[in-house]
């Protein structure tokens, strides 16, 4: 292979594939469609399914660039082929980023227009492009996205938008804010299309022709072929008929997700908008025209966003719940122009729609208001158009999901492949006997291959999705809604959780605790209310009452629930501007706030005078503080600030808060307490959340002017320390309950949250995450500085408590490896727990890639993570091999939520569509509740699918043995089989509800496990050995195969007979009808104990609609064994046999019952699965054992006698996370010892990529 042959496409992307490039080549395609015909169109059809193969049979190799057929492989675990075809297409230019004066010049100049800065000269009309100025370019679809060829890079690409650009703040004002002609706009619609997610509804037709085209129903189509060749016409058309019901009900509901999907998109997708075209000219247009460049007008009674834009001028409040779950409002800024800031020492900054988010608006995202100055209108620059826009990304998200990784999926292809190879071998079988009972070729063919359908059972596929099905709807009883149901199953293994704190563990809203401010450098007592009249007038209350972003929709105060907790706690009064005060002012004081009148200082008058209304009216407008600029909140930066003015007054000052740490940096040290450190630590202990203010009194040359263009730095600093605002915010009372549940079933629980460190730690213990006696060590990452390398210093939290004299219960859990042993046997177990800010997460996965494994094996809170932080944990988790669960608010969880293995959002808002599952009760106790089902539901896959396998093998042993004798299953038999009793069982048994309570120990998640496997293939031995002692005994009795024995009760020799004669098949004989009895019987004894209850299910007993199909059969089959009806016995095409060996048949099922119900409940439930299989093979934290009961002495030694036969060698562990766990268990060093350094260095001069662990005390 030529190294420019591959390419990578999306590199560093969730969706990075690699690229082949193929040439149609026409020997190849005739050679394809001459087999194709060959095999009746088989061949076809397994080009298909396989898209590699399709190419590689019909294309040869050639260079990307030349391609005309794109085969596309995605590189992560799936390893996902695509194929696509190259198209071309003409335009004017390669460069949709270029003016049109340059494409009239020179279509084929700046190929890479990655390196490429827009021309500063206006674009040009174009009238007319002769034929010959156009170019060609190459491209091809993908997942509803477009890839381009690039020249520059020899690679295709997308074009995202302006971000191609690399655009600065200042460019984005001097080259965009303009707006651009109308051929400039239908130039770069060439390249981006439409403004529109299209989410196109398949026809019914096309929706018909991909069902159908599944291998499965392929099979069954040549199925029904055969068996009527085999004219088997009833039967074959039951399945006709259940297959039909199956595509019509698939076929509906995916219609409906489609339709769902569609509506959700459409709505609000295309409006009007305002379009500026320079020179002050606007023109209206449908939204589908807008492309990147585009300036456009934001209405002031607001609108939804049709696509991703940056503010240029005005600000807009925007509710974004669609993308981030959380509903309340945010006030957007248009973007700062550093160029108007001479004096500022930044440089200009490269735009990005996340670290410029709070300039930026958001296609689907609702603006419900927006402000002006001085009559000029809101503008914004569209940034990105259709399926580039982050409502666009959510989509592709949805429509293109990755598919479920789960080995129960990929053992249960194993397992039909087990099953293909079981066919096998019976139909080389049939096929000797029936060579050599000389029978014609038709029938040796249609009887061999006949074997085949039986033993892939037809009903598969529907009898493994009702289990889930089921368990679906239940969820949905209690409040839980899936968009993937196939997940369900994979929360039954859930063995970690990751919880958010604020809204998930905690209440949503803060509670006002008190306040402690600071004078002179020194804190007063703690105070409970802000609203005194002796605080009034104070900087501190001044502080809260302007230091936020609150704003008025329709008259009601909105915005951050700290923020309105904090205006609450004055007092003060919000006042804003009307919409037509706004456009005469000039951009400054819109928001006032004022103290009530009650507060305010009474008035120094004389007895014999009375205020006047307007002299009151006059003192309250004299405390009027006015908001002259925001700085908005920022995670990054974790502050926010304000410049505001009091009335009457020419200087102005500046306000801000955040969190502790960083505003006490940015203060005058004169003006920080010395003991800071000290009071925080404390209130931080006892979970409070701590927010500190700051005052500055700004000079006087700074103009309203100068305010609005000069860079927050020049403000955030030299600020005077005013104190601290204490909230509380309480746990929700199912909080420690639930974590108690999850505990005692050895699921671990991490918090990640956006918190302070202290107070996340303070809340882990009283939830109960965290034990009293368990210690909690800090990791304190520092990245690299001065050329020494990165470190990590670690401390040790508060010691804990000194209850830990008390037994320990559950506790001591410690984590099990495969021998069943405890990981740290080898030395005293230590219960500690690992706690880490978000910087030093970033540091520790920067440079100690190993160490960030080991750390997440104990890791429990995770401070001051951001967004994409969480994300990353999640997939550092399950690097590991954990199967994690993670549980939000919605509000910035949206990445874990979808990247997790079980994502639970506790909003009910659109954001939901990102998670997996969505709680509508805002309380985690969504999450024991769901793997309860999970478990339920994962339990009853396997039971499905051991009774399908028994099934298919029973009946291919019963046609077997018949087949040897040249006889079979009659028609009618066939179809009582698979009808009364399999479809009935299947879809009863899996009615069994979750166990009431989670327990200690997780479902196998695969069929390919000890229990599983054992359970099987006994099962298959104990049925094949009762099938034959019938089929030998029989054959055996004096009486076989003599006429005058029909003559029994209800069905006359004359009538059998009459049948008998027409029985050119040999179905009506003694050995048929007792195989009929004996399997049918089997059927249902293998169900009944496959039908398992505790400890994941409700006991079968109470799933009645099971219990009562059984009953019903077992009458049934009881009744017409020893009550022949001579309508049922023509029907069922059965014989009379004498009573004697009805009774033997009685026994050898009441046998086979017996010996069934030993091996499944005995043998392996409780002596094999209590010594040999009871170690989860996944690993879990289980109970540590103190002393051992003599019961639980002999169950060792039994244990350990098993375990030397079974599995003589010490297995290595198979989950990542487990072993960790075995080389720490061994590791002295391990955890670090207080106040002890661990730093980074590389191994070798030549790989800076490796770095080796070293501590120094």
């Amino acid at each position: 292979m030529e190294k420019e042959d591959l390419k990578m496409i999306n590199m560093d992307l969730e969706d990075e594939m690699e690229l082949h490039g193929y040439r149609l080549c026409r020997w190849k395609l005739a050679l394809v469609g001459f087999g194709g015909l060959c095999t009746g169109g088989f061949l076809f059809l397994l080009l298909y399914w396989m898209p590699e193969w399709c190419v590689k049979a019909t294309c040869s190799r050639t260079t990307v660039r030349e391609a005309e057929v794109a085969l596309l492989q995605s590189t992560d675990e799936f390893k996902r082929w695509f194929r696509a075809k190259v198209r071309i297409m003409l335009a004017p230019g390669k460069n949709p980023y270029d003016s049109m004066a340059s494409q009239t010049a020179s279509p084929q100049a700046n190929d890479d227009y990655h390196a490429h800065n827009q021309s500063d000269s206006a674009p040009q009309k174009i009238t007319r492009i002769a034929e010959n100025q156009h170019v060609q370019i190459r491209y091809f679809t993908l997942h509803s996205t477009k890839y381009f060829w690039n020249d520059g890079i020899q690679n295709f690409e997308v074009l995202k938008g302006l971000e191609d650009l690399d655009m600065t703040c200042s460019s984005i004002h001097s080259q965009h804010s303009g707006g651009q002609s109308k051929d400039q706009q239908e130039y770069r619609r060439f390249f981006f299309g439409p403004n529109e997610i299209d989410v196109k509804v398949p026809s019914l037709f096309k929706l018909l022709v991909k069902e159908v085209l599944n291998p499965f129903y392929i099979f069954q189509l040549f199925s029904v072929i055969l068996w009527c060749t085999d004219e088997y016409y009833y039967y074959a058309m039951t399945i006709v008929v259940m297959s039909f019901i199956s595509i019509v009900t698939s076929l509906y509901t995916i219609k409906k997700q489609y339709v769902m999907l569609h509506d959700m998109v459409a709505t609000h997708s295309t409006v009007r908008v305002t379009i500026c075209r320079g020179d002050n000219e606007t023109e209206e247009a449908l939204s589908t025209d807008l492309v990147p460049g585009d300036v456009i007008v934001i209405p002031s009674n607001g609108t939804i966003m049709p696509c991703d834009a940056v503010l240029i001028c005005g600000t807009c409040i925007v509710n974004e719940s669609m993308l981030t779950g959380e509903s309340v409002p945010v006030t957007k800024m248009d973007l700062p122009n550093p160029q108007l800031d001479k004096r500022s020492g930044e440089g200009d900054v490269i735009y990005g729609t996340e670290s410029h988010k709070r300039h930026t608006l958001f296609c689907g995202t609702n603006v419900i208001q927006t402000r002006y100055y001085t009559g000029e209108m809101v503008k914004a620059v569209v940034v990105r158009t259709g399926f580039s826009t982050s409502k666009g990304q959510l989509i592709r998200s949805i429509l293109y999901p990755k598919p479920t990784d789960f080995k129960l999926y990929r053992d249960a292809y194993m397992f039909l492949l087990c099953l293909v190879g079981v066919a096998s071998i019976v139909f080389l079988y049939s096929l000797v006997m029936k060579v050599l009972n000389q029978e014609p070729v038709k029938e040796i063919i249609v009887k061999s291959l006949d074997i085949i359908t039986i033993t892939v059972p037809p009903a598969l596929p529907a009898a493994m999705t009702a289990g889930i099905v089921y368990a679906q709807r239940r969820l949905r009883k209690v409040g839980i809604f899936s968009i993937s149901p196939q997940r369900i199953n994979i929360c039954g293994q859930l063995n970690l959780v990751c919880f958010d704190k604020t809204g998930t563990l905690t209440e949503d809203g803060l509670d006002m605790w008190g306040i402690q401010r600071v004078e002179e450098g020194r804190f007063h007592l703690s105070e409970e209310k802000a609203d005194e009249k002796s605080l009034v007038t104070t900087k501190f209350v001044s502080c809260m009452a302007t230091c936020h972003s609150l704003t008025k929709i329709e008259g009601q105060l909105s915005g951050d629930p700290l923020d309105l907790k904090m205006l609450e706690a004055t007092g003060w009064i919000l006042v804003e501007a009307t919409e037509e005060e706004t456009a005469q002012q000039d951009r400054i004081e819109l928001t006032y706030v004022k103290p009530p009148n009650q507060l305010l200082p009474p008035p120094v008058i004389s007895p014999e005078q009375d205020m006047e209304l307007s002299e009151l009216y006059e003192l309250s407008a004299s405390y009027m503080i006015g908001i002259v600029r925001q700085f908005s909140f920022s995670s990054a930066l974790q502050r926010m600030s304000v410049v505001v003015r009091q009335i009457g007054e020419r200087r102005m000052d500046a306000y801000m808060k955040g969190a502790p740490e960083v505003v006490a940096s940015l203060c005058k040290k004169e003006t920080v307490p010395e003991d800071f450190a000290e009071v925080l630590e404390d209130y931080t202990k006892q979970g409070f959340r701590v927010i500190a203010l700051a005052h500055r009194r700004l000079e006087s040359k700074l103009t309203f002017h100068k305010v609005q263009n000069i860079n927050r730095d020049q403000i955030e600093k030299n600020m005077d320390f005013l104190g601290l605002i204490i909230m509380q915010n309480k746990l929700k009372t199912e909080t420690p309950g639930v974590l108690e549940d999850l505990r005692r079933a050895n699921i671990r629980t991490v918090m990640v949250t956006g918190d302070n460190m202290l107070t996340a730690i303070s809340v882990a213990r009283d939830c109960g995450m965290i034990q009293p006696q368990d210690r909690v060590i800090i990791a304190d990452a520092l990245p690299p500085k001065d050329g020494q390398a990165a470190k990590i210093t670690w401390h040790y939290a508060d010691k804990p408590s000194k209850r830990s004299n008390k037994p320990t219960k559950l506790e001591e859990m410690e984590i099990i490896m495969e021998d069943g042993h405890c990981v740290d046997e080898q030395r005293p177990q230590e219960h500690y727990h690992f706690a880490m800010g978000g910087k030093s997460f970033a540091v520790i996965t920067e440079h100690f890639q190993d160490l960030m494994q080991k750390l997440v094996l104990h890791g429990t809170v995770f401070a001051r993570m951001a967004p994409d932080q969480k994300t990353q944990l999640v997939e550092t988790l399950e690097s590991v091999d954990y199967f994690v669960g993670m549980c939000g608010d919605g509000a910035n969880d949206c990445g874990a939520l979808k990247r997790a293995h079980a994502g639970i959002s506790l909003s009910e808002l659109e954001a939901s569509v990102a998670s997996p599952f969505t709680s509508t009760t805002p309380s985690i106790t969504c999450v024991p509740n769901l793997i309860r089902e999970g478990r339920a539901a994962l339990i009853t896959s396997f039971c499905v699918f051991k009774f399908m396998a028994l099934y298919s093998i029973i009946q291919c042993l019963s046609v077997a043995l018949l087949y040897s004798i040249d006889s079979n299953l009659g028609d009618f038999q066939f179809m009582f089989i698979d009808i009364a009793i399999i479809l009935l069982i299947v879809f009863t048994m899996s009615l069994n509800s979750a166990w009431k309570e989670l327990v200690a120990r997780r479902p196998p998640s695969g069929l390919v496990s000890g229990p599983l496997l054992f359970s099987v293939l006994t099962q298959i031995l104990i049925c094949l050995g009762f099938q034959v002692v019938a089929f030998l005994l029989i054959q055996n009795v004096d009486w076989y195969l003599q006429s005058d024995i029909y003559n029994c009760s209800a069905p006359s020799h004359t009538e059998i007979s009459n049948n008998t004669t027409n029985n050119e098949k040999n179905i009506m004989n003694d050995v048929n009808t007792t195989l009929f009895f004996v399997s049918s019987f089997q059927y249902l004894i293998i169900a009944i104990i496959f039908s398992k209850g505790k400890p994941f299910r409700q006991p079968s007993y109470k799933n009645w609609p099971f219990v009562l199909s059984c009953l019903l059969l077992v009458v049934f089959l009881f009744f017409i064994m020893f009550f022949p009806v001579s309508g049922i016995y023509q029907f069922l095409e059965l014989v009379c046999v004498p009573l004697s060996w009805r009774l033997t048949i009685l026994f050898i099922v009441l046998s086979n019952a017996l010996v069934s119900f030993f091996t499944e409940t005995v043998v392996l439930d409780v002596i094999l699965w209590k010594h040999v299989f009871s170690r989860d093979k996944q690993g879990s934290y289980d109970v540590s054992p103190a002393a051992l009961t003599p019961q639980e002495g002999i169950d060792m030694y039994s244990y350990r006698c098993l375990s030397r036969l079974c599995c003589r060698r010490r297995k290595v562990p198979k989950a990542r996370y487990m072993h960790l766990a075995q080389e720490l268990s061994v590791d002295p060093d391990w955890p670090p010892k207080p106040k002890s350094t661990t730093e980074a260095k590389a191994t070798s001069p030549s790989d800076n990529c490796t770095y080796q662990i070293e501590a120094v005390s």
